[in-house]
């Protein structure tokens, strides 16, 4: 990296705050995609991390000036590359702007500067009486801006959506340097374009988020997890639809391969609590009272044993509710070694048993083994591509343009919570068409004249 770039950057944040040394850079340079398809990263770079707005305008005025590319790192939790530098790069780390400003309980909205961790969030709200934030994506290091920019999901998007539906406002610095404010403490703002819809979910080109307001939501006491199990994973499928209409809408449910789960219960010296059928049905329920706890469960799985279910049992006990979770949450790391790609593709839920058709037909074509689990609630059926030592298979590019070919064609989408990143962007022509794809490059460019913001993340400018 330019010295006369690195000596700027000291002035506008102090020596301190800016780091060279290439082995101190290392981990901010990676994060949590796979290796085996992971961007090569470019160590030609620096780590800085200013403390407030103002720093952040300063650096973003003189890198569009100066032509300087600019990498925002997070939590460094991302699954698709967003945060990986490519070329020669300053790495800006919002970890230093992690205050939880206000926490507002009439208007029931939480102010936060962008590096406050979902960690912190969850702790600021076990104190707090009656309110909490929702959104879980499943690593607590992950950072509210980078939540934002990757509008995270997780299992309880089932009732409570994703980022989106619960970010109100934000502050953000643009890429060259000016700053904006978007929304506030508001249900309703129908003022012009919808700036804060289009930072959500944009992997950090269009803008740098500083601050955010949040949606709160009253806390409920009663919560249960249901374990349901199957014979026929297609009669697993089927039920979740049949126990969306009938007005029941869990916190959380959970499609769980057998063999994928006991591996996992194996790796930690526990137990998978289901020994019945091959395919278990996972619902986290959170009710007002108790009595709507015990009437909800017997619902389940009330239409759980019309439709086949072979066993079921219920997880009252913290301690029985916290196992069954930490199996569910290891169910990736227990074969991390193994796994080329985590695809997260979504489809409407109706269609589901017609993709998992899909990937059972491509497994037996390519000879691969793709174990599903992931969130059925709400359609986002997660794929792992796996090879016995976690290498690339040859065939690797072909596998993964067919499951997305199939997913988008009935209806559903490429990425539904990783984002597009580093490592998808030549699969958006499989979703859209060339002239959706020149709006999106039309965005970046009114943003982020100069292409320096994370250039070459979602869509490529040529």
């Amino acid at each position: 990296m330019d010295k006369q770039i690195t000596k700027k950057m000291e002035e506008i944040v102090g020596k301190d705050w800016v780091v060279t040394n290439s082995k101190d850079i290392e981990s901010y340079i990676k994060d949590e995609t796979e290796e085996a398809i992971a961007p090569k990263p470019c160590f030609d770079c620096i780590v800085v991390k200013p403390t407030t707005t103002e720093e952040i305008s300063q650096i973003m005025t003189y890198a569009n000036n100066e032509n300087v590319t600019v990498v925002v790192r997070g939590g460094g939790t991302g699954c698709a590359g967003a945060a990986v530098p490519i070329k020669p790069s300053v790495i800006l780390s919002t970890e230093r702007m992690n205050k939880i400003l206000e926490i507002d309980d009439n208007n029931m909205m939480v102010e936060c500067e962008a590096g406050v961790t979902l960690f912190d969030l969850e702790e600021e709200f076990n104190k707090h009486d009656s309110l909490f934030f929702p959104v879980h994506p499943g690593d607590e290091g992950a950072q509210v801006g980078g939540m934002i920019v990757q509008n995270a999901g997780g299992v309880r998007a089932v009732r409570h959506g994703v980022m989106r539906n619960h970010v109100k406002g934000m502050e953000i610095v643009l890429p060259t340097g000016e700053v904006i404010k978007t929304g506030g403490k508001l249900i309703k703002d129908n003022t012009g374009y919808d700036l804060t819809h289009l930072m959500i979910g944009s992997e950090g080109t269009l803008g740098i988020i500083t601050k955010a307001y949040l949606k709160l939501y009253p806390k409920s006491s009663n919560s249960g997890s249901l374990l349901i199990s199957f014979e026929d994973k297609k009669a697993a499928i089927e039920v979740v639809p049949k126990i969306l209409k009938k007005g029941i809408t869990p916190l959380a449910i959970e499609y769980l391969e057998r063999q994928f789960m006991e591996k996992s219960a194996d790796d930690l010296g526990l137990e998978w609590p289901a020994k019945k059928g091959k395919v278990d049905l996972y619902f986290i329920l959170d009710e007002k009272k108790q009595d709507d706890l015990y009437e909800v469960s017997e619902k389940i799985v009330e239409e759980c044993e019309k439709n086949g279910a072979v066993g079921s049992l219920i997880a009252e006990t913290y301690k029985e509710q916290r196992a069954i979770l930490e199996i569910r949450s290891h169910g990736y790391p227990s074969v991390q070694a193994q796994v080329v790609d985590i695809l997260d593709v979504c489809v409407p839920i109706g269609s589901i048993n017609d993709y998992m058709d899909g990937i059972e037909r491509l497994s037996k074509k390519y000879d691969a083994y793709i174990p599903s689990f992931g969130h059925v609630g709400d359609g986002n059926i997660h794929n792992f591509i796996i090879t016995e030592d976690g290498t690339k298979p040859e065939n690797y590019d072909e596998l993964s343009q067919e499951i997305f070919e199939i997913a988008v064609g009935l209806g559903g989408t490429i990425t539904a919570e990783h984002g597009v990143g580093k490592i998808r962007n030549s699969r958006l022509n499989i979703q859209y068409s060339e002239k959706h794809l020149d709006i999106l490059r039309g965005i970046k460019k009114v943003f982020d004249p100069n292409n320096i913001l994370n250039p070459d993340t979602g869509i490529t400018i040529q």
